[in-house]
């Protein structure tokens, strides 16, 4: 027993005379012990949804080796944050494992995660009529019975939990439930927190279209809604300039004043405009919380753009969707949320064919900033020029650029928006 009692003071005291032994404890801890306070709105720790499905089904998971490679990718391209969405699969869970072993490999392996619980109203994804006045309890119980399970498993990386996914938004008609429903369980969360069983820095949220957080219609503001701003950590919020293209144009189309400029002109034009009208969404949600007398950090959960569409937003909608406006976007947004010290989970890593399985074409399927077979897309480009991705592959696929890294065939695919009509009297 004497013998090894010297053998384990001579093994510190060799620790504290070997500096790099001492980095090497100091970083170990750091990884341990970082919060969400200290990683959100720190434009060193960028953020980004993540889906790791290749197929058309979610039935057919990821293996574990797969969401290694996809993690390795995102590390590379200085992502440390990602976003998941549910629990009823194995995918979260073997994303935290993923990420557990990883670390083992490579101490100074550091992600973190945002996991989401969701949340359905009662009769969702049935064939009865949603019924949006009453929950389904027994889903909902076990997405945060999960969450909760995960949290306390692996605290060094989870350090966010979502209670829903646009789950109060209105037009999501096969599911949304009322703010009472989330407040009821992000209230349950934090009681957690106070009663020792979660730790006390782990943030709570929900993460919502920008109009269900009150930066839309005032038919979204009632007393749960203000409960649930003030019981949440911070507020995610949801903005698609993407969609609006569509849905809200006038932002979107080339003004008279700009019909002599040149096509790519046009698009870098209406891409600013896309960008200011992300963050007018979110300065309405931060105007809506200040009119409460509430100080709440607010983060974008969600926005992206989609690169395909063989409908509304595509050559036969608004000219949207090509991999030149989204490579716009992507770093529009990356420069303003740095700058104002905001995170934003960019939507999304890669291409996801589950999405909208019976439209091949659908732009859901297209938010990647990689394909499904990992080619990265234009945003990407000068990452591969600079090496970022090398010795990186996914799913036997070394990291290439789309169309071949022929930026003049790309931009044969991209449009600018249709020209506005001059309204007269």
């Amino acid at each position: 027993m004497a013998i090894n009692k010297q053998i384990k003071i001579l093994f510190v005291l060799c620790c504290f005379l070997n500096t790099s032994c001492i980095n090497k404890t100091k970083e170990e801890l750091n990884l341990k012990h970082k919060t969400a306070a200290q990683i959100l709105g720190n434009p060193e720790y960028l953020a980004i949804s993540y889906g790791g499905y290749r197929m058309t089904s979610r039935e057919i998971q990821p293996s574990l080796e797969a969401l290694k490679e996809d993690l390795k990718i995102m590390y590379a391209m200085g992502i440390r944050i990602i976003r998941t969405y549910n629990l009823q699969f194995p995918h979260a869970s073997n994303i935290l494992k993923a990420i557990k072993e990883l670390r083992e490999e490579n101490k100074s392996f550091e992600m973190y995660v945002m996991l989401g619980a969701w949340i359905d109203c009662a009769n969702a994804w049935t064939d009865l009529p949603p019924n949006h006045d009453i929950e389904d309890e027994k889903n909902n119980a076990s997405e945060i019975a999960k969450a909760i399970e995960f949290a306390n498993k692996y605290p060094e990386i989870v350090k966010i939990i979502a209670v829903g996914n646009e789950a109060m938004v209105h037009w999501a008609t096969p599911y949304f439930v009322k703010p009472k429903v989330i407040l009821k369980w992000v209230n349950y969360l934090q009681e957690k927190k106070a009663q020792g069983h979660l730790s006390d820095s782990l943030w709570i949220t929900s993460s919502d279209n920008f109009a269900s957080w009150g930066g839309g219609s005032s038919d979204y503001h009632n007393n749960d809604l203000e409960q649930l701003i003030a019981a949440v950590d911070y507020i995610s919020v949801h903005t698609y300039p993407f969609h609006d293209t569509h849905y809200n144009s006038g932002f979107w189309l080339t003004p008279e004043k700009e019909s002599s400029l040149s096509e790519i002109e046009k698009i870098d034009a209406a891409m600013e405009r896309a960008k200011s009208y992300a963050v007018s969404q979110y300065q309405r949600v931060k105007n809506y919380v200040n009119s409460l007398g509430l100080e709440k950090p607010i983060h974008i959960g969600e926005t992206g753009w989609a690169t395909t569409s063989q409908g509304l937003y595509g050559t036969n909608g608004s000219y949207a969707a090509d991999e030149y406006k989204q490579a716009l976007y992507y770093k529009l947004m990356r420069e303003w949320s740095n700058e104002n010290n905001v995170s934003c989970f960019f939507f999304e890593a890669f291409d996801e064919p589950w999405k909208d399985s019976n439209h091949p074409n659908g732009s859901e399927n297209f938010f990647g900033l990689f394909t499904v077979d990992g080619q990265a897309k234009y945003v990407l480009w000068p990452l591969v020029d600079n090496g970022i991705f090398s010795g990186l592959s996914r799913d036997g696929n070394s990291i290439k650029k789309t169309y071949e890294g022929h930026k003049d065939i790309l931009l044969k695919d991209v449009f600018p928006p249709k020209l506005a009509l001059t309204l007269t009297n």
